[in-house]
């Protein structure tokens, strides 16, 4: 077999073959991954790098060396899910870096963040001054979180005393051109009522890139270069 063929069908089957792994593993965003499934997914890269590349190996050892390691993640993601000790050293525990409106500055140290950049967390987030920080953590990916003083938390209908209905998420109903059937269903209307719509707003279907309808009926569609209403 010539090697171009070989490395393609090696790469297609490492491919494959992390994909697998990797729904087998869970799905995080970067943000929330602990230091170890970061390594994790380093090596996975590196080993299916291994099977796609190194045609003078057999490919086998390489699934091996990937199923052992996928093996390993798991065992351990749910020895962190049994035990709050295995959890503390894979996944590590947050660091308070300001308490009661105190900036901790041994902890800031120990999690090595100069004040420059936790001033830019504290932008980032729309705190423009440390005063109106209550708490803040550094979180165990690294992320920081803020409490801020009750005198600077927005007001909420909870905080004002008023009782609000629960609002439901906002359905998609036309999606390029095309009607989600089971979507309109479960919102409550049909395509008699879709056509009627479309009709009041002077629209066809073809021409909506998508359309949703909240809690109360009301049907808002964006064309791609115009909102309606």
């Amino acid at each position: 077999m010539p090697t171009w063929i070989e490395i393609m069908l090696r790469t297609l089957s490492a491919v494959s073959i992390l994909f697998i792994m990797t729904k087998i593993l869970g799905k995080r965003q970067v943000s929330q991954l602990s230091l170890f499934e970061y390594i994790t997914g380093a090596s996975l890269g590196n080993i299916s790098a291994y099977i796609a590349l190194d045609s003078d190996q057999k490919w086998y050892l390489g699934v091996l060396a990937l199923s052992t390691w996928v093996f390993v993640a798991v065992l351990i993601e749910y020895a962190t899910l049994w035990s709050r000790w295995v959890r503390g050293i894979v996944d590590g525990k947050g660091t308070v870096l300001v308490e009661k409106g105190t900036l901790i500055k041994k902890n800031m140290k120990k999690v090595r963040v100069t004040l420059d950049e936790f001033m830019m967390q504290m932008r980032s987030n729309s705190i423009q001054q440390l005063a109106d920080v209550e708490y803040a953590v550094m979180e165990a990916n690294g992320e920081i979180t803020f409490l801020l003083t009750k005198e600077q938390q927005p007001l909420t209908a909870k905080t004002l005393g008023l009782t609000v209905q629960p609002e439901r998420e906002p359905q998609s109903v036309v999606m390029d051109g095309f009607v989600i059937e089971d979507t309109l269903r479960r919102s409550g209307f049909n395509r008699i009522w879709l056509s009627k719509q479309l009709s009041e707003n002077g629209v066809d279907l073809d021409e909506i890139y998508l359309a949703q309808v909240d809690d109360t009926g009301k049907i808002t569609i964006q064309t791609g270069d115009r909102a309606i209403p």
